[in-house]
C-alpha cells in the first residue's frame, strides 16, 4: 500500500539555496560538500557561536567556489532548503537522544521565528529528531510533505555494517524511532533471523554511535555522507527510496507523531510515504517506538 502525499511547492530550480542552521561539525561538513557539490549557488550560514560562524564562512569562502555566502539569518527564510543542526549534541553523560529534547526545543524555536510562512522543505537534523520535526511542522504549519527528519539512513547503514560483521549479506532497513526505539526491519532481508539474535543484533545498533562518540567526541563523516544524499535527492528531484521521519497522519495506524518510514524523496520533498508490512516482532517494536514518540510530541505540544 502507498499512502501519496501532494504538496503544492513545485517551483523548478535551476540552482539552489541552501541554510545551515547551525555550522557545527555536522553543518559544517554539509555546508562544505554543498558547495563543492556545483548543485546551489548560494549558502547561508547561522550559528550562535559568532566566532565559529564567521570561520566556517571564511573556510568555505576560501574554497572559492562560485557560490555566494551569507551570514544574515534573515535571509535564511528565502533558501529553498533549510537544514536544521544547532543544538545540544549527545556526549557520554548523554545516554539517549531523546533526553536532549528539553535543551533542543528552545533552538528549534528559535528556528521557527526565522521562517514564519517558509515556503521551501526543512530538513531535521538535531536530536532527538523524530519529536523536532514534529515540534517544527506545529511551530512552522509548513506541511507535512516538506519537513523531512533525518536518522533512518544512518541507522540503516549501521544496521548494514552490523549484518555483514555477522556474516549476514543483505540490505537492512530501520524505522521507528532515531533512538532506542529504532525497529531493524529483518522481515525484508529475505532471511529467517532468529528472535534472540534479532534482539542482539538491537541492543549493538542502539550503543553504535556511542562507541564513536566515545572515542572522537562525536560522529560526523557518516551522518554528514548521508545528509547530503538526501539533500542531493531533493535538489536533483532524484525519487529517490530513503527511510526518513515523516508526519503521520493515519499511516502505519498512527497520527500525532513523525517516525522513520520508507519515503520517497524528490524536489517537492516527501512524495510517498510506503507502508510495509511487518512480522509480529517488527510490528511490536514498532508500535513501542509510535507510543514514545507520541507521548513526546503530545508534552511539547502542550508546553
Amino acid at each position: 500500500m502507498m499512502v501519496i502525499i501532494y504538496s503544492s511547492f513545485l517551483s523548478v530550480w535551476d540552482m539552489t539555496s541552501l541554510a545551515v542552521f547551525g555550522t557545527g561539525r555536522i553543518g559544517g561538513g554539509v555546508a562544505a560538500r554543498a558547495v563543492s557539490s556545483g548543485l546551489i549557488d548560494h549558502l547561508v550560514l547561522y550559528d550562535c557561536n559568532q566566532a565559529l560562524l564567521e570561520a566556517q564562512r571564511l573556510d568555505i569562502e576560501h574554497m572559492r567556489c562560485p557560490v555566494s555566502v551569507s551570514i544574515n539569518p534573515i535571509d535564511i527564510a528565502i533558501c529553498d532548503i533549510v537544514l536544521y543542526t544547532a543544538g545540544l549534541p549527545r556526549n557520554q553523560n548523554i545516554k539517549t537522544r531523546a533526553a536532549l529534547l528539553d535543551c533542543n526545543v528552545p533552538v528549534a524555536s528559535e528556528l521557527a521565528a526565522l521562517i514564519p510562512n517558509y515556503k521551501g522543505i526543512i530538513v531535521v537534523v538535531t536530536n532527538p529528531a523524530d519529536i523536532l520535526t514534529y515540534f517544527l511542522w506545529k511551530a512552522t504549519r509548513i506541511p507535512k510533505s516538506r519537513i523531512i527528519g533525518f536518522g533512518g539512513q544512518l541507522d540503516s547503514a549501521r544496521f548494514q555494517y552490523e549484518l555483514a560483521n555477522r556474516s549476514i549479506r543483505c540490505d537492512g532497513m530501520i524505522l521507528g524511532e532515531h533512538g532506542e526505539h529504532q525497529v531493524p526491519i529483518f522481515s525484508k532481508t529475505g532471511l529467517n533471523v532468529d528472535i534472540p539474535i534479532r534482539d542482539d543484533i538491537l541492543l549493538t545498533l542502539r550503543n553504535a554511535s556511542m562507541e564513536i562518540i566515545k572515542g572522537k567526541g562525536a560522529t560526523e563523516y557518516a551522518p554528514v555522507y548521508h545528509i547530503w544524499h538526501l539533500i542531493e535527492s531533493i535538489i536533483k528531484d532524484a525519487r529517490t527510496d530513503l527511510i526518513c521521519s515523516a508526519i503521520l497522519e493515519g499511516e502505519y495506524g498512527f497520527i500525532g507523531c513523525s517516525l522513520g518510514v520508507p519515503v520517497v524523496i524528490g524536489r517537492e520533498g516527501i512524495i510517498s510515504i510506503q507502508e510495509w508490512d511487518l512480522d509480529t516482532w517488527e510490528n511490536d517494536h514498532f508500535h513501542s517506538a509510535a507510543t514514545f514518540v507520541s507521548d513526546l510530541c503530545r508534552r511539547i505540544s502542550h508546553d
